[in-house]
């Protein structure tokens, strides 16, 4: 069973930036797709991005698209999520997840993913 702890949120400027870690312990990430969702209050949880086990192939929400980037480190076990260029619409708490059943495919789904982070939130006050 992975664990997965988030960080890097907080407060931030329209315009600015942010990174978003999220560690894994208790097995290696390798063997997991890794994605990251975000969720608004009182919407749904969303797909933001999702990189394959390798780090060679990544897919990614059409509203984020050019301004995050998803990478990964399999060596440090930690996925990351870089945000730029941050607009007042990504505030929202932001999920690390992990799925274990595909290998070259890289799900967008939410009920695609098994283990889940806490969650960390950023907000870009308008």
């Amino acid at each position: 069973q992975v664990q997965l702890v988030e960080s890097g949120g907080g407060l931030a400027q329209v315009g600015g930036s942010l990174r978003l870690s999220c560690a894994a312990s208790g097995r290696p990430i390798s063997t997991y797709v890794m994605g990251w969702f975000r969720q608004a209050p009182g919407k749904g949880r969303e797909f933001v991005a999702a990189i394959n086990r390798s780090g060679t192939n990544t897919r990614y929400a059409d509203s984020v698209k050019g301004r995050f980037t998803i990478s990964r480190d399999n060596a440090k076990n930690t996925v990351y999520l870089q945000i730029n260029s941050l607009k007042p619409e990504d505030t929202a708490a932001y999920y690390c997840a992990a799925d274990t059943y595909w290998t070259t495919y890289i799900p967008s789904q939410p009920d695609d993913y098994d283990h889940w982070g806490q969650g960390t939130q950023v907000t870009v006050p308008s």
